[in-house]
Formats: C-alpha cells, sequence, structure tokens
C-alpha cells in the first residue's frame, strides 16, 4: 500500500473481496448449489488457485483471491451443509445436510460416525440404519446371527452411540443399552432434530455415559451380544483393545454370548490384533471384510469389517455358512495394557498385510 498508493490496492482487493462477500450472503440466505455440489465447487476453487499462480507478484490481488477461497470452502464444503456443530475434549462433532436435503449425517473430525435419510414420508416410521449398521451387512448379519443361535437377545451391550444407528436393529422384548464415552454424542443422538434412531426404537433412556471399560465392567448384567464399536476414528481407545479388556467383555457375557468388533478403520489393521486376543483366551475368531456397499454418495452405505469372537462355534449359528465370513488365527502378538504395537498396525494396513 506504501509502494503503490491505496487506490491500486483496492482495486487489486476488490475483485477477491466481492466474491467472497457474495458467497457470504448466499451463505445467509441459505442459498445452496442444486444436485451434486462437489464438481462446480471444485471447479472453482482450481479455477481461483490458477488465478493465484497468476498474480502471484500482485500481493494484493492474491490476498483478495486467498479470502475468497477461504470463505468459499469454509461456507459451502461440498456435499454438505453444516446444522450443528460443538466440541467436547474428544474433538469436534459436527451434524450436516445434504445439499438435496435427503440425508443427514454425524461427524467426528472427518469420520462419518451415522447418518440418516430425511423428508417425505420417512418421519411417520422408524429410520432405516444407514453406513455400517445397513441391514444386510456385517454387522447385521451378527445381529441375526447371535438372535437366531439364542432363539431370542435378552441382553444387548454396545460400546460406542455415534448416531444410535444400531438401536434400530432390535426388536420388541430385547433390552439394549449404549455406553458412551462422549456426553455430546449422546445429547446429539436423542435430539430429534438431528437424528431418530434412538426415540424411534425406543432407546433413549438406555445410554452409560463414561469410560466403557469401566461402566461395561461395573455392570451387573449379562449379555448374548456386545458390539465394540469405538474404533473407525483417526484416534482409536487402545485400552478398549487389550486382553484385559476383553476378560472384562468375556465376564459380562451369557454362556452362549458373542463378542462382535467392528474395527473398519483407513489407517490400522485391527483384525489381528483382535484375533490375537482372542486366542490369548481361548476365543474362536470370525472374520469378514464388506465388499457388498460400493456407492456411498449415492446410498450411504459403507463396507464394514467385523470380527467376532466367542467360546465355541455353534454360539454363532448360521454366521459362520454366511458368504465373505471365515475363521482367522492369530499372526501378532496379543495387547496388552503394558504392550501395543499402533505403527504395526499402520503398516499391515499400509502394506495389505
Amino acid at each position: 500500500m506504501f509502494a503503490g498508493g491505496t487506490r491500486a490496492v483496492l482495486r487489486d482487493l476488490w475483485p477477491g473481496l466481492t466474491a467472497a462477500a457474495l458467497v457470504i450472503v448466499l451463505h445467509l440466505f441459505d442459498v445452496r448449489f442444486a444436485g451434486d455440489a462437489g464438481r462446480p465447487l471444485q471447479v472453482l476453487l482450481i479455477g481461483s488457485a490458477g488465478l493465484m499462480l497468476i498474480y502471484v507478484k500482485r500481493p494484493a490481488r492474491f490476498v483478495g483471491l486467498v479470502v475468497f477461497a477461504l470463505v468459499t470452502t469454509a461456507l459451502y464444503q461440498p456435499g454438505e451443509t453444516v446444522i450443528a456443530q460443538a466440541r467436547s475434549f474428544f474433538g469436534v462433532h459436527k451434524v450436516a445436510e445434504t445439499t438435496d436435503k435427503t440425508h443427514r449425517l454425524l461427524f467426528n473430525g472427518t469420520t462419518v460416525h451415522g447418518a440418516e435419510r430425511i423428508g417425505g414420508d420417512l418421519d411417520t416410521r422408524p429410520p432405516e440404519p444407514l453406513t455400517y449398521y445397513y441391514f444386510g451387512g456385517p454387522l447385521s448379519e451378527v445381529v441375526e446371527a447371535t438372535r437366531g443361535a439364542n432363539g431370542k437377545l435378552g441382553r444387548v451391550a454396545v460400546v460406542g452411540l455415534g448416531s444410535g444407528s444400531l438401536a434400530c436393529h432390535q426388536r420388541a422384548g430385547e433390552h439394549w443399552t449404549f455406553f458412551e464415552i462422549d456426553p455430546i454424542v449422546a445429547s446429539i443422538a436423542r435430539d430429534d432434530r438431528y437424528f431418530h434412531f434412538l426415540s424411534a426404537c425406543g432407546a433413549t433412556d438406555d445410554i452409560v455415559i463414561g469410560d466403557a471399560r469401566l461402566t461395561l465392567a461395573a455392570s451387573s448384567e449379562r449379555y448374548d451380544l456386545i458390539v465394540i464399536d469405538a474404533f473407525s476414528s483417526d484416534a482409536i481407545p487402545v485400552h478398549l483393545l487389550t486382553r484385559e479388556a476383553l476378560i472384562g467383555y468375556v465376564a459380562r457375557l451369557t454362556p452362549h454370548g458373542v463378542i462382535a468388533f467392528h474395527v473398519s478403520n483407513r489407517h490400522m489393521d485391527l483384525a489381528s490384533v483382535v484375533a490375537a486376543v482372542g486366542a490369548a483366551e481361548e476365543l474362536v475368531a470370525y472374520f469378514k471384510e464388506d465388499a457388498g456397499a460400493n456407492n456411498f454418495a449415492k446410498d450411504y452405505r459403507a463396507n464394514a469389517q467385523v470380527v467376532v469372537l466367542t467360546r465355541q462355534v455353534p454360539d454363532l449359528g448360521t454366521l459362520v455358512s454366511l458368504p465373505g465370513w471365515r475363521r482367522i488365527a492369530a499372526k501378532v502378538a496379543a495387547w496388552t495394557d503394558d504392550y501395543s504395537d499402533v505403527p504395526r498396525a499402520i503398516l499391515r494396513k499400509e502394506l495389505g498385510e
């Protein structure tokens, strides 16, 4: 500004700042892109980046373009509109709607922890579980097979609540309890403004807040099925994967009970870890890597990796004969409260071992 004068600087700044102001106005009036918002936004931002390279020697013009790009990415995230956001000790939780207003999603950081279809006549009937929890997926198969092997499911414990999707897998006469460490997650899942899984499927009061390793061990109940669903984020609770933790889970099982570990993770191979801690306690391990959900952007179903542990194979019922399920043996050292090896879990994932 001192070198070229105020007018020259403002002349270079105004295009970018005007475009940024326009984006803010569109956001305030809730103007959304029709259809898939990702492509036009990508083209827009790539074009802005190209102009930045052209004007790299004109700082004011460059800064204006940077402001426009930052405002656009902050307010118009491709494919979604943020409707609620809250921070807790465990990170930032975000509730977002797709641009076509057909689905609502729960994020922790960049990880999706649940999705629900919204609009139309959907408010008059129980919501359909999506993402990893869709009917017919590996977790659904575990629930159905355990129910069939036992004749019924009396009590079920679920570690990790998310949006509450698994609640809609329960049937009349069953008692499902959710163990969740983060009260903010419980508050979001209970709020009908965001998700309806808990309210529609009758589980709003069956939530225990606290570290599940402690609260589950303190429970006086025994469960036909325990689902450990806490490992899909970038940072995992290692203490829920150790041999000592497993001993606590087994102590809360009925004689023919099953433990299911949802081990889907972008960065770590955790199936081997579960198989190892199971083998250390003389439990049988079966594993499935789903390949049935192939278009998340269209149906919001996600492929899950699931390991089940049980004392004896018959407790799994028909699960062992379903496509994709296979028995796995321990090939790594079992993790304990004194030993874990996250770097090798990352390497196994990256190298496909």
